[in-house]
């Protein structure tokens, strides 16, 4: 189930429309997405069990369920025009103190991912950001600063590279997580690669 309000305009008699909780976001591949949520969770972030482990490419964002085609054939054409690249995962870093985050961060494919957010974050998609963008994998989100600080020390030398094989559309359901809808592969916009078998190895 997702997130959904009524939303009937006064007056106008018309049916409550569905009001979704939506993200997209570059899903982290295993074995590094399950190793980086294991870690979460092993900070105490209650969060770890319903965020997948995900570069945010658009961050949660309410939208009325008439708009899921709009922007279903927006992202659709976003990907069918992309081509696959890599991401080296490569050590961490913090947003504090303007927020309470410590990330895994990117050495490689920062402007792959800017390119994409860019365009993402456009047409039925636009909307003004609470911060600028800048990619990364949230490890550690809104803890007591010395469980920030191991996390920020333990993956200060941690490295993982794959490829990018596309981005996938996230809901948010009623029971607090977010799980994926549809994936959209770069150069085709179908489904996705989900199996141990599609997944890279680390270098």
């Amino acid at each position: 189930m997702v997130t959904e309000r009524a939303a009937e305009a006064p007056g106008t008699g018309a049916p409550p429309a569905r009001v979704r909780m939506i993200g997209v976001a570059i899903p982290i591949p295993d074995p590094y997405g399950a190793l980086l949520q294991g870690k979460r969770a092993s900070y105490g972030d209650p969060l770890a069990g319903a965020i997948p482990t995900h570069i945010t490419l658009l961050p949660p964002t309410e939208v009325d369920g008439v708009e899921l085609d709009a922007i279903e054939a927006h992202l659709l054409d976003i990907a069918r025009k992309e081509r696959p690249f890599h991401i080296r995962l490569r050590g961490s870093g913090t947003f504090r103190p303007v927020s309470p985050v410590v990330f895994v961060a990117l050495g490689e494919g920062i402007d792959d991912c800017e390119r994409l957010q860019a365009l993402i974050a456009s047409g039925p998609l636009a909307r003004p950001l609470d911060f600028p963008f800048h990619p990364h994998v949230t490890i550690a989100h809104h803890l007591p600063d010395k469980v920030m600080d191991q996390a920020f020390m333990e993956l200060a030398t941690y490295s993982a590279r794959f490829e990018v094989w596309g981005f996938s559309l996230y809901e948010h359901g009623e029971d607090g997580v977010w799980r994926p809808q549809r994936d959209y592969v770069f150069g085709v916009g179908g489904a996705g690669p989900r199996t141990e078998d599609d997944c890279p190895t680390e270098s």
